[in-house]
């Protein structure tokens, strides 16, 4: 019997340890270009970044699907490099958050980029990164 015991909290021991090592590999964590300029954002690890579209910063290569913006949170600006297409609802000056991770240059290269759906919407955390840049 003590045998079936033990063995037993050995195998739930093991399930929960592999359910939150699959969690923590799937949770992605929200940065601001204030933490990315700062060196608070560890490398090689998946994250979403989220701001404002600097105007003027916008710069498409011809030759492919390569694009090149700022992103800022009003207090800093973080570089962001995204290969793809672009939603149609990205712009300059408007709320945005991307998925990706921070190359050996500092650049935020994403695999995603989420525009917001309406003129009135910004993300929370954006919003909420916005609104605590400003205060400081």
């Amino acid at each position: 019997r003590l045998f079936a015991v033990l063995a037993l909290l050995t195998g739930v021991g093991i399930a929960i340890g592999l359910t939150l090592y699959a969690l923590r590999q799937n949770v992605n964590l929200f940065y601001t270009p204030s933490q990315i300029v700062q060196g608070e954002v560890p490398h090689n690890r998946t994250f979403r970044l989220g701001g404002l579209v600097v105007k003027g910063s916008v710069k498409r290569n011809k030759n492919n699907l390569s694009i090149h913006f700022g992103l800022s949170d009003t207090a800093k600006t973080a570089t962001v490099t995204y290969k793809g297409i672009l939603p149609d609802l990205f712009r300059e000056g408007q709320g945005i958050v991307a998925l990706g991770k921070l190359n050996d240059a500092g650049e935020f290269e994403a695999s995603e980029v989420l525009a917001k759906h309406d003129e009135n919407y910004m993300p929370p955390e954006v919003k909420h990164a916005i609104k605590q840049a400003t205060h400081t």
